[in-house]
């Protein structure tokens, strides 16, 4: 029995993330600074506090793997899809009171092909690489309470076919909002762009993202809540432009080996989505190993 990619792609995802997590475990680099403070010297739930922060100065290495599911008028059938990120975060400390992170996102994505000779049908699923997603914020260094940051945020013209990215150069604003408090963490990043170049043949894009988190602590380094993204597309007809997901998942800190690992999974739902077509369903598994990071304070 043959075993379609869609479903084969986590499998695959989770092998590697789990190797790669165990590579730094067995092999992990010191910290340049003599004087910084040791991973190891973190407690578990100091971590996952700190790993709650977009501004954190802990380096880390996201692996998430999303699986959706989708739905909508102009399909004959539902269909699935499935997005691999790599999502390095490599703050660097401005001064005593101010960082500045810049997290790149490389996706790997696997989507359905339309077929051109049977509208609303599909040929089956091709995978490649999209576009790469840079955003940066500056604000103050701060690992609890009111947190701010703003910055610009990039789109680049990547993606290995047409298919997988807008073909376009994007730019625009980023700002976030956290509280991280004792009980709960919750916050928004909210991140816009608009395109100013690239492939003529492709439409300009006009497009926001904006992620919501709300998570209720629990002991043992654990949570529970979600972290969804709304899209808003601009250019869209009236009824495609918004997907709105709500979910509700978990998240607990570890160690494997002397590095610390933050794991959650969490579904999401779409309460709004394009009528046309777009994801019902997300299933989001993340893994981030923290690493030493040689501007630790």
């Amino acid at each position: 029995m043959a075993i379609s990619i869609p479903l084969l792609r986590p499998v695959i995802c989770l092998v590697l993330s789990l190797s790669l997590t165990a590579s730094f475990a067995e092999n992990e680099v010191p910290v340049a600074i003599e004087t910084s403070t040791s991973l190891s010297d973190l407690s578990l739930e100091e971590v996952d506090q700190q790993l709650n922060n977009p501004l954190t100065s802990l380096w880390s290495l996201t692996l998430q793997e999303n699986y959706a599911t989708k739905t909508g008028t102009g399909a004959n059938q539902s269909t699935s899809s499935n997005t691999f990120f790599f999502q390095p975060a490599l703050p660097i400390p401005l001064g005593d009171k101010y960082t500045f992170t810049a997290r790149p996102v490389f996706p790997l994505v696997t989507a359905p092909v339309p077929d051109l000779t049977s509208p609303g049908d599909f040929t089956n699923h091709d995978t490649g690489f999209g576009d790469i997603q840079l955003a940066t914020l500056i604000g103050p260094d701060s690992a609890d309470g009111l947190i701010w940051g703003v910055g610009p945020t990039f789109k680049f013209p990547t993606a290995s076919d047409d298919l997988f990215g807008a073909g376009k150069w994007q730019a625009g604003p980023s700002a976030m909002i956290f509280n991280l408090g004792e009980k709960w963490t919750t916050g928004v990043l909210a991140q816009h762009w608009w395109s100013f170049a690239g492939d003529p043949t492709q439409p300009a894009t006009n497009q926001s993202d904006i992620q919501y988190v709300m998570r209720r602590k629990l002991p043992g380094a654990m949570s529970i809540g979600m972290g969804p993204t709304v899209t808003i597309n601009w250019t869209a007809p009236e009824g495609d432009q918004i997907t709105l997901p709500i979910g509700l998942g978990i998240t607990k800190t570890i160690r494997v080996g002397g590095t610390p690992v933050k794991v959650r999974f969490e579904p999401q739902y779409s309460i709004i989505k394009p009528d046309s077509f777009g994801t019902t369903w997300n299933f989001r598994f993340q893994l981030t190993p923290v690493i030493p990071s040689p501007f630790a304070r």
